[in-house]
């Protein structure tokens, strides 16, 4: 299974999957850029040989088919054994996927990825369900700046997650501060693994 997706990657996907040292993370790096390209391939009717990826100016990818952009829009997230992929042809889109790693500290990151509201949401719940609710707003806020396009350059706590579903609700709509006339629709889609969200702005038409 991995030579075929291996077959499938172009050359600057396999010079990336070869600075991949660890055998474990090269592997499903590969099976997830190989299922990507069949997705894509798919929805926009190529081969793989025809399909090309660009960047944008804070590095989120774009397809290219015969060396012209197509406007389909798309994101990828995959953490440990779980991936997650999201195509759209209208609007743009955003995914992450983190696995609720009981391993991982997590105070370092509390500080620079959540608001004071946040913090204290956090604050006032503990153990596995303080983990829980962590990664439930670490993936939508990923998802969101994935989906804008901007990544770190937005900074996380220029933003919060609804306190809907910081409550637990599963979906949500969502507008950033800073273009309050733009909405977006969150959805969480966790298991009892993995933390997943993903962020989709509807055509406006």
């Amino acid at each position: 299974m991995e030579d075929e997706a291996l077959a499938l990657l172009d050359e600057w996907e396999q010079d990336r999957r070869d600075k991949i040292i660890n055998p474990g993370p090269r592997r499903r790096f590969t099976l997830c850029r190989a299922a990507l390209r069949s997705v894509l391939c798919r929805e926009l009717g190529c081969g793989s040989d025809e399909l090309g990826f660009g960047v944008s100016y804070y590095e989120k990818p774009f397809a290219l088919v015969r060396g012209e952009r197509h406007p389909i829009s798309f994101n990828v997230s995959h953490s440990g054994n779980h991936g997650l992929i999201a195509v759209t042809a209208r609007g743009r889109v955003g995914v992450d996927v983190e696995e609720l790693d009981p391993k991982r500290k997590l105070e370092l990151l509390i500080e620079s990825a959540f608001t004071a509201a946040e913090r204290a949401d956090l604050d006032s719940v503990e153990g596995t369900e303080r983990r829980r609710l962590f990664f439930c707003m670490w993936t939508i806020k990923e998802a969101l700046m994935k989906g804008v396009g901007m990544g770190l350059a937005l900074g996380m706590t220029t933003f919060e997650v609804p306190v809907a579903m910081r409550r637990g609700t599963s979906s949500a709509a969502f507008s950033f501060p800073q273009a309050p006339s733009v909405y977006w629709m969150l959805e969480s889609i966790d298991n009892r693994d993995y933390c997943a969200a993903i962020a989709h702005e509807p055509d406006p038409t």
